[in-house]
């Protein structure tokens, strides 16, 4: 597949939303290893699942190193990065940005609540070749993390490797939630979409007699069209789609302009 250290002269920053001490993103430095010695870990001291693109406006934000190159930020995934790219690495700016791997799947609207691809949108942002990557993991499960070890390494090789990357664009991978022997392979995939009532509110009672709520999580069951992720992960496979920051609607936009202009 490839001999050494494929990208030796790259330099690549890692997070997450599931904190510094995840075993997703030890998962990943593993695997990057093969790659390349360069590697910088900036990622929130604890668990941010569910901050979505939030970067921390009315807070300071604070860092502490916990050892060499490896970097805990009290704030959201697109504060590491930011803190990354502009204070940490500000030397030598980072070549690739990859973000995981999550302890859960980041599948059809998740990825609009998701701290690992808000960062790896932020990357985007900043002009890094940027992949978001996620384990399936149903609700009160553990993740299995042998399909990434077996299927991330050729996978990234070959997208960071890719010569036509389009601006604004970056990747959101997920591994199913098998033994490593069941997958079926990778497919190239769209976003696909549950129905709604993914999340929903838990009213409680405290033992004062006042109210309080918890965000209760679901997953309904989804359309599985083909070429859906929800499709290749329903079927065992590796699900690759590729994201834009672009979320104009160009066919809305077109009928708009008809209405909008008689």
């Amino acid at each position: 597949m490839y001999s050494g250290k494929p990208f030796a002269n790259s330099r690549i920053l890692l997070t997450n939303d599931d904190g510094i001490d995840a075993p997703g993103i030890k998962v990943l430095e593993e695997i990057v290893r093969a790659f390349t010695d360069d590697i910088w870990v900036v990622a929130p001291d604890h668990e941010k699942s569910g901050a979505g693109h939030s970067v921390s406006l009315h807070t300071p934000i604070r860092l502490r190193k916990t050892s060499e190159r490896h970097y805990a930020v009290m704030g959201t995934p697109t504060d590491c990065v930011l803190m990354a790219f502009y204070e940490i690495m500000k030397d030598r700016k980072p070549t690739f940005l990859l973000s995981g791997i999550n302890n859960g799947a980041n599948l059809a609207e998740d990825v609009t609540y998701s701290g690992t691809i808000a960062a790896a949108m932020e990357g985007t942002l900043i002009g890094l070749r940027s992949i978001a990557l996620s384990v399936v993991r149903p609700l009160g499960e553990t993740a299995r993390w042998e399909g990434a070890y077996r299927y991330a390494p050729p996978l990234l090789h070959q997208l960071l490797s890719a010569e036509n990357w389009p601006t604004g664009s970056f990747i959101n991978v997920n591994f199913p939630q098998c033994d490593v022997t069941e997958i079926t392979g990778v497919r190239v995939t769209r976003q696909g979409q549950r129905p709604p009532g993914a999340f929903s509110i838990d009213p409680r009672i405290d033992n004062r007699n006042v109210p309080y709520y918890w965000v209760k999580m679901a997953y309904p069951e989804g359309e599985k069209l083909v070429d859906t992720d929800l499709h290749a992960i329903a079927e065992d496979a590796v699900s690759v789609t590729p994201l834009q920051l672009d979320l104009t609607n160009y066919e809305w936009q077109r009928q708009l302009r008809e209405v909008l202009t008689n």
